[in-house]
């Protein structure tokens, strides 16, 4: 299956995090942009479409410096992140829709995600903390899901999901917490089957997936700093667990991808141990140990790579 969005705005990112645009003119951007093409096809062998976009990612950043945080062309600040998981159709606010087998595996993802995360909190005995991670997956993700169900042949779970967010809420421990957990993997391994029968490349299809996921992570960084410091921890945390969630998802598929691309999984992998910095504890720290831009580009890294295991 080739991907009509596997090229993300991201790419620009690793332009833009190369490029000194702070109080640049687009022009100067374009120039800048020329520098970073050269370095781009060498060491990643990019497309023609991917460095068009990305010098084009890199004029609007530009731009935006230029026009002011919220000038009349502004791009949107976020990536999918927490307010678009499940209020607007298609991914990302402001976006492109997506195809509704990637939007309807992309809201699983991220319910897996948000309960990776709740877990980790859960196992270190953070009740409280973990408690919004498994709200969230019936609050902002379960709507949308709702009616497509039928088609990809997955059971009802919405009464799993809150089941599962009151056993954590009462700080149920050990079987009450385990089966309900397993409830609920159960649902979402059944829209996976439903999912993998529509799919001509099955391993192409997740690799799409997870970079999506990633995105939405990036959307959730970004709303957890304020003024240099995690100034909202469950926004850091639901950006860790979308990580996670989408390095898992390339893992296990990896002896393929391998077969496919070894270079390129090797070049994903790197940047996934590189990207992982930025949340060093589930807990948030204080400050963060990346900065936006700097998470922006390592996701850009693996997206780049996985261009190629697409």
């Amino acid at each position: 299956m080739k991907s009509k969005t596997k090229i993300w705005l991201g790419v620009g990112a690793v332009v833009f995090a190369g490029a000194n645009v702070a109080g640049a003119t687009v022009a100067g951007a374009n120039a800048t942009g020329t520098d970073q093409t050269d370095r781009l096809r060498a060491s990643e062998a990019v497309s023609d479409i991917a460095l068009t976009r990305a010098l084009g990612a890199t004029v609007m950043a530009a731009a935006k410096k230029q026009g002011g945080e919220h000038g009349e062309h502004a791009a949107p600040k976020k990536q999918g992140g927490e307010g678009s998981e499940g209020g607007e159709e298609g991914g990302a606010k402001g976006g492109a829709q997506l195809p509704p087998d990637l939007d309807f595996a992309l809201k699983v993802a991220q319910i897996r995600g948000h309960l990776l995360v709740g877990d980790q909190l859960v196992k270190e005995n953070q009740w409280a903390a973990a408690l919004p991670h498994f709200l969230h997956p019936s609050e902002e993700l379960y709507g949308p899901l709702r009616g497509k169900l039928k088609d990809y042949k997955t059971p009802p779970f919405e009464a799993a999901l809150k089941l599962l967010a009151n056993v954590v809420k009462a700080k149920k421990g050990g079987a009450d917490y385990a089966n309900a957990l397993k409830t609920v993997n159960d649902a979402l391994a059944a829209a996976d089957a439903g999912l993998k029968e529509k799919q001509q490349n099955w391993n192409a299809f997740t690799v799409e997936t997870a970079v999506e996921v990633l995105k939405s992570a990036t959307g959730e960084y970004e709303e957890a700093i304020v003024k240099g410091r995690i100034a909202k921890p469950v926004e850091y945390q639901d950006a860790r667990g979308f990580v996670w969630q989408a390095e898992g998802m390339i893992e296990g598929i990896a002896s393929a991808l391998e077969q496919k691309d070894k270079d390129a999984l090797a070049h994903v992998r790197a940047a996934f141990a590189e990207l992982k910095k930025a949340w060093p504890t589930a807990m948030a720290p204080k400050a963060p140990v990346k900065d936006y831009a700097a998470v922006l580009s390592d996701v850009s890294r693996i997206e780049l790579a996985a261009g190629k295991l697409m």
